[in-house]
C-alpha cells in the first residue's frame, strides 16, 4: 500500500546533462549535473549505496527484479538509497541461506546505519521500497524472493515500511529526493524489461566473482 506522502509519476523526467563523475561506491554511483532542472542526478547501479545531505541531489535507478530501499531522517533530510539483489544460481536455488542473508544484509544495514549515524531516531526512520518485479522466466520468482526478504528483514529489525512498491511483471526507474522524501516512479515498456534482465544478470555473474567490502564473501 501506498502511503499519501510518497509521489508518484509515470512520465520521465527530462534529462539535459552536463559532466560527470563516478562517486561513493566507485562505477556503481555517477553524479551528473542537469542544467535544466539545476540539480545533480546520482544514478545508482545495483550493488551500490548513496546517502547525502545536500538538498540539490536526486538519486535514480532502474529496477527489474532487484529491490531499492529509501531511507531518510525526515527532520534532517538526510538520507539515501540502496540497490540490491540477492544471488541466485541456475538450479533456480539460493546460493546458500548464510550467503544470500548476509549480503541483503549487509545492504540494508549499511544504509540505515548511515543515517542513524547522521542522528537520526530510529523510530523516526522514513522507509520506502521499490522494485521486485518477476522479469525472468523461471521455477524462482527471483523479485518476489527479493521482496520477501526485504520486509522480513524490516520486521525483524521492527522498523516500519511508510511506503512500498513491490512486485508485478514491470520494471521500474524511480527518482528520490532525500531532502524532501519525494518520489517519482516511471513503469517502464516491456521492451525495455530485457535491458534491465541483462543488467541484473551481469551483476549477477559478477557477484560470484567478487567479495563485498568489509570482507564478506558471496560464495564459498
Amino acid at each position: 500500500m501506498m502511503a499519501a506522502r510518497a509521489v508518484f509519476d509515470r512520465s520521465e523526467v527530462p534529462t539535459v546533462l552536463s559532466g560527470q563523475e563516478t562517486v561513493n561506491n566507485g562505477r556503481q554511483v555517477v553524479r551528473t549535473y542537469n542544467r535544466k532542472r539545476r540539480d545533480y542526478q546520482v544514478r545508482l547501479l545495483p550493488g551500490g549505496s548513496y546517502v547525502t545531505a545536500a538538498r540539490d541531489e536526486v538519486i535514480v535507478t532502474v529496477l527489474g527484479s532487484c529491490v531499492a530501499a529509501c531511507v531518510r531522517d525526515p527532520r534532517s533530510g538526510f538520507g539515501g538509497m540502496n540497490h540490491f539483489m540477492l544471488p541466485e544460481n541456475e538450479t533456480g536455488d539460493w546460493n546458500g541461506i548464510s550467503a544470500s542473508l548476509r549480503y541483503g544484509n549487509h545492504a540494508m544495514e549499511s544504509l540505515i546505519n548511515s543515517v542513524l549515524k547522521s542522528g537520526c531516531a530510529r523510530e523516526d526512520l522514513e522507509i520506502k521500497l521499490f522494485g521486485g518485479a518477476n522479469l525472468y522466466q523461471g521455477v524462482t520468482l527471483v523479485g518476489e524472493k527479493n521482496a520477501e526478504f526485504t520486509r522480513n528483514y524490516l520486521k525483524k529489525e521492527m522498523l516500519v515500511v511508510e511506503a512500498e512498491d513491490l512486485g508485478g511483471p514491470w520494471g521500474r526507474r524511480i527518482h528520490y529526493e532525500p531532502a524532501t522524501g519525494r518520489v517519482q516512479r516511471l513503469l517502464l515498456k516491456h521492451k525495455l524489461d530485457a535491458t534491465v534482465v541483462r543488467a541484473e544478470r551481469k551483476y549477477e555473474t559478477d557477484l560470484h566473482r567478487a567479495n563485498i567490502d568489509g570482507g564478506i564473501e558471496l560464495f564459498d
